[in-house]
């Protein structure tokens, strides 16, 4: 059995590397203090700690939104799902840019419009307490015990097996302490260190230097790996991508699913469940992405602490170019991993060290060998900056949470500021104890966690989506419609994966949002809490009515094509996907359609009701279309991010 040292000794990790990560270190960690000082000596207001004084510019808000959302669960587990299923999961990622550009039009808006801190504070002012109260438990549980956890486990994998010290322990005052656990608990020590004490503003201006360790180290990464693997064929960098890609999507591994943006069930049957063929550009990976990036507290606070409204949607446009570098950064060394894992003898020279035993093993396995001195050090750092800022983010939005939506409001009603900041500290390192003690126990033994972690967040998105979307976007969303969809999200996700078990997650989070988006709308109208509501402007009117029908149009075309699609794949079972148009939509799952279809044309029936009803919920927002007008650099940015989304399924569909 190894010692220690000798086990960083034969990592490959030379002192430049070591230098280079505690640079790093002390370079966030010193900028992280120096920015959580209290200005002229005040003390910091609640609205300083937890939205950073509304300061953040479009830039910084962009760049936190990145740093925040990548994390070991992207290095690490997508990468890994890439190794077992292919580039397909890079869908997460570029429909992530589509979605942001979304968001940034229709929802944040309304948001910033409201001046709220959190988004259960949204409900309470939309809802009522009690759907509040419910989604803020929900959100800090999912905080503490799906994100803390496994960013840190993810985390810690990784440094372990990128340092070789997997399996090790240490004895400390006679207790026996995995390295695993140790690595985590200073993980969570440096992202503490000066998000506790900071707030936001510390989080978010920290954050714009990491996402350049995270994006620029990674990507050097990336380049650097695939160029010490093109020495191996006598080419450089692009060669060996060229060679990679050709080998991989020709004869005989012209079926093999690892560089195609849109998997063939019958190719892959596994890769197809967890990345469904089309679905993963128009099936629940909205749920996903539409839930995570327009209504999770970690994220969507970034851009709740914008200057202006403006600033705001600037920065998410800035963050959709950013996202859709990700898949370069993260899922190209899973797939450059797999390659290498179909012919390691011609590899043997190599002298590789260590093994792939599960999938999420992939990127510290690359790195670990196809990276040189100095580089090993940079891609530690970036992997180091995405885990402490991802852990800073949340730590700080749990903190959020739990002060303005259950302590200010439930607790102490009179709370001052320096309270409310005090016990948003306190709240910070109480999280980061139980994540520590629940960590083990929890994510012990998995194979792909990026897929874990998608799923099971996917329980609550369907619901999230309804109650949040609807009660946005429509003056008739009720508070019984909230509560009931609030209750019957979980039990609806576990009911599906009981009876479906073998369908892909996508498909059933697909089929609870019609159920729980029908279940909504019925009940809302059927609601007696109404008041009299004047109509909009008749220019309003037209403009809704006009994308009513659009909208509506289009939702029912994709509908009808969906059931068409699909009775013809349920007659034909035999049919072959190849040569048959018809079979082949069916083998990309062209039944996701039926969600896309109905996510659509939802939106005819608010624009309709909004438009012509006479009647609203007491707790109705005001139809106010001026908040979902756009610049003319927000739009060129829209679209330069759909062209390149276009271009990138295009040359890997």
């Amino acid at each position: 059995m190894k010692s220690i040292s000798e086990a960083l000794a034969s990592s490959g990790f030379e002192t430049i590397d070591f230098l280079i990560l505690v640079f790093y270190l002390i370079l966030l960690v010193g900028l992280g203090l120096f920015l959580s000082r209290n200005k002229d000596g005040k003390e910091k207001t609640a609205n300083d700690y937890f939205l950073a004084g509304n300061t953040l510019t479009w830039w910084a808000v962009g760049a936190s939104l990145i740093a925040a959302n990548i994390s070991a669960e992207q290095f690490i587990g997508m990468s890994g799902t890439g190794f077992r299923d292919g580039i397909a999961i890079a869908a997460y990622e570029v429909m992530a840019a589509v979605t942001l550009v979304v968001i940034g039009k229709f929802l944040l808006p309304v948001m910033l419009d409201r001046k709220i801190f959190t988004i259960p504070q949204f409900l309470r002012e939309r809802y009522n307490d009690g759907v509040g109260l419910a989604f803020s438990i929900l959100w800090l549980f999912l905080y503490v015990f799906v994100n803390l956890t496994s960013v840190a486990w993810l985390g810690a994998i990784a440094i372990e097996q990128i340092l070789g010290l997997q399996g090790m322990a240490v004895e400390v005052f006679g207790i026996t302490i995995s390295i695993r656990m140790l690595i985590i608990f200073f993980l969570f020590l440096v992202a503490g260190i000066y998000s506790i004490y900071g707030g936001l503003a510390s989080v978010a201006w920290t954050d714009v230097m990491q996402v350049t360790f995270l994006v620029g180290g990674g990507l050097i990464t990336a380049f650097v790996a695939l160029s010490e693997m093109g020495k191996v064929f006598g080419t450089d960098a692009l060669g060996a991508l060229s060679r990679v890609y050709t080998d991989l999507t020709t004869g005989s591994h012209a079926t093999d699913v690892h560089f195609h943006l849109v998997i063939q069930e019958s190719h892959n049957a596994g890769a197809f469940a967890n990345v469904p063929g089309i679905a993963a550009v128009v099936g629940g990976v909205w749920l996903t992405n539409l839930g995570y990036w327009g209504f999770n507290q970690y994220i969507i606070q970034k851009g709740l602490a914008a200057k202006s409204i403006e600033e705001a949607k600037k920065g998410l446009v800035f963050a959709g170019f950013l996202k859709i570098l990700i898949p370069f950064i993260v899922v190209l060394p899973g797939i450059c991993a797999y390659y290498i894992m179909q012919d390691p003898q011609a590899f043997e020279s190599l002298n590789l060290a260590g093994k792939i035993n599960v999938a999420d093993d992939a990127y510290p396995w690359l790195i670990r060998n196809f990276t040189p001195t100095g580089i090993k050090g940079l891609s530690f750092a970036a992997l180091a900056a995405a885990i402490i800022s991802s852990l800073a983010s949340m730590f700080n939005s749990t903190s959020t949470l739990f002060t303005m939506d259950i302590y200010k409001k439930y607790i102490n009603k009179e709370a001052k500021d320096k309270t409310l900041v005090n016990t948003g500290r306190m709240v910070s390192v109480i999280a980061a104890a139980i994540a520590l003690i629940a960590v083990k126990p929890l994510l012990g033994g998995l194979d792909q966690a990026f897929q874990y972690i998608q799923e099971y967040s996917g329980f609550i998105y369907p619901g999230i989506i309804v109650v949040f979307g609807l009660g946005l976007l429509w003056k008739r969303a009720s508070s019984t419609a909230a509560v009931w969809t609030a209750i019957l999200t979980i039990p609806m996700g576990v009911l599906f994966k009981v009876i479906m078990p073998n369908v892909a997650f996508q498909f059933r989070a697909g089929y609870i949002f019609i159920i729980l988006l029908t279940f909504f709308v019925i009940v809302s109208y059927c609601s007696k809490i109404t008041e009299s509501s004047e109509l909009p402007s008749e220019s309003d009117r037209k403009k809704m009515l006009m994308w009513a029908k659009i909208l509506g149009g289009v939702g029912a075309a994709m509908i009808i094509s969906a059931a068409i699609v699909t009775v013809y794949g349920v007659m034909n079972p035999g049919v072959d996907a190849n040569s048959n148009i018809m079979a082949y939509l069916n083998d990309i799952g062209f039944q996701a359609f039926f969600f896309f279809g109905v996510l659509v044309g939802q939106s005819a029936i608010w624009l309709y009701s909004n438009s012509k009803d006479n009647v609203k919920d007491v707790k109705a927002l005001p139809v106010n279309l001026s908040l979902f007008a756009t610049s003319r650099s927000y739009t060129y940015g829209t679209l330069g991010i759909c062209v390149l989304v276009f271009l990138l399924y295009a040359l890997l569909w």
